[in-house]
């Protein structure tokens, strides 16, 4: 009877064993099929109620080694670890985008964040333009009107630049520094930069919806009355009383006839926005020789207006050269359509008159209309037509030019 009943018992633990890794064992590949599976062992149903009363607790060991039922059972699964989430990756944040130069435009950094203003800067420009004038019989004409390339640096009070331009007679184009407090209220530079004279001068070329300056622009130019001239200037800017900015400065003047450097040049210029970045009102001067004869003066008022994708500017100029007493007007629209994410339709227009009086009297016009394809800020191409009578000319002429430009 002992015997019989060890028998049994050896049994029923077996059974249990078996039972116990059955799961572990479908669920390996390498378990083949178990004739056990069916749940009959030597005719012995198997339950899910314990031993019988009295009996002693069935051990699994019984039937397999400790070690091997601890290889079957599985570690806990109830709550699965959840998988690491994937790093985020940091986003860089962009630098940003210089508009111009500051000797091409010297608001150009005012309103970036001191964190994002780039301690080092590379830039450079090339244009390349061909032309056909009526005036010389439609000969086209290839050239390289600008090549510019330069180095400025950004510290907390201090700011510095030095450009040339490869395309142009005169090499060096800017070479200034410029202080400044905590605040950017109070600015002093000092080398070479552009007088504070004429908006269509001060904007930087490449703001510009039209290729070059204008006429206006072209014939004060051949006077020397204002341009980029070796000088220190002061400058003083209130964001909260209308933005008003006020410029003044000392330059060096020009040569005369002889080749002798005349008499110390002033400049000066006051702009206010009331109405915040939409609108722009300024005045400037320019007296050249103001120590001395001051025989080239001049005085303009000016005003720009942006609105969206609309850009309005004009400016009125009097004053007095060699030849007489002149008068000048100004007047351009642009009109920004985009075609994609990138690119970009402008067209453009825009009309100059200029007025001689005194012993020498002339008259001369532009008009002139055009379209520009835009990539983003970094690239763009100028179809421009110009119907233009400069000073000089016996009659007005026609003049075709495609302009295709790109900056770094």
């Amino acid at each position: 009877m002992g015997g019989r009943w060890r028998n049994f018992r050896g049994k029923r633990g077996l059974l249990v064993a078996v039972l116990m890794s059955g799961p572990v064992l479908a669920a390996t590949p390498e378990a083949g099929e178990d004739a056990l599976s069916g749940g009959v062992v030597d005719g012995v149903e198997p339950s899910d109620s314990g031993p019988p009363e009295g009996s002693e607790p069935l051990e699994p060991s019984s039937g397999l080694p400790a070690d091997a039922m601890a290889q079957l059972v599985p570690p806990d699964s109830a709550s699965p670890t959840p998988p690491a989430a994937p790093a985020k990756k940091k986003k860089s944040k962009p630098g940003p985008q210089q508009e111009d130069s500051m000797g091409e435009d010297s608001t150009a950094l005012d309103d970036t964040p001191a964190d994002e203003v780039q301690r080092v800067r590379v830039f450079g420009r090339v244009y390349a333009r061909a032309s056909a004038d009526e005036r010389e019989k439609y000969q086209r004409s290839l050239s390289i009107p600008s090549a510019r390339v330069g180095v400025g640096t950004s510290l907390p009070n201090l700011e510095a630049e030095v450009s040339a331009d490869l395309a142009d007679s005169s090499l060096l184009k800017d070479a200034f520094v410029r202080l400044a407090d905590d605040a950017k209220r109070f600015r002093l530079y000092g080398g070479q930069f552009k007088a504070p004279f004429l908006q269509r001068r001060l904007e930087g070329s490449w703001s510009l919806p039209i290729q070059g300056r204008g006429l206006v622009e072209d014939y004060l130019g051949e006077f020397e009355l204002g341009g980029r001239r070796l000088g220190l200037m002061g400058e003083v800017r209130l964001k909260s009383l209308w933005d008003v900015r006020v410029s003044a400065g000392v330059f060096q003047g020009s040569k005369d006839d002889l080749g002798v450097r005349t008499k110390e040049d002033v400049a000066g210029r006051v702009s206010v926005r009331p109405l915040g970045k939409m609108l722009t009102l300024g005045v400037s001067t320019y007296v050249a020789e103001a120590m001395d004869r001051a025989r080239r003066h001049a005085v303009a008022a000016d005003a720009e207006w942006k609105s969206g994708a609309w850009s309005v500017t004009g400016e009125v100029v009097t004053g007095r050269l060699p030849v007489g007493p002149f008068t000048a007007q100004l007047l351009l629209a642009s009109w920004t359509v985009p075609v994609t994410v990138e690119w970009a339709l402008q067209p453009v227009v825009g009309v100059e008159g200029l007025q001689l009086r005194g012993d020498v009297e002339g008259r001369g016009h532009s008009m002139l209309g055009g379209i520009n394809l835009l990539l983003g800020s970094r690239f763009r191409g100028q179809f421009q037509v110009e119907r233009a009578l400069r000073p000089g000319d016996e009659a007005p002429g026609l003049e075709y030019s495609l302009q295709l430009a790109t900056r770094f």
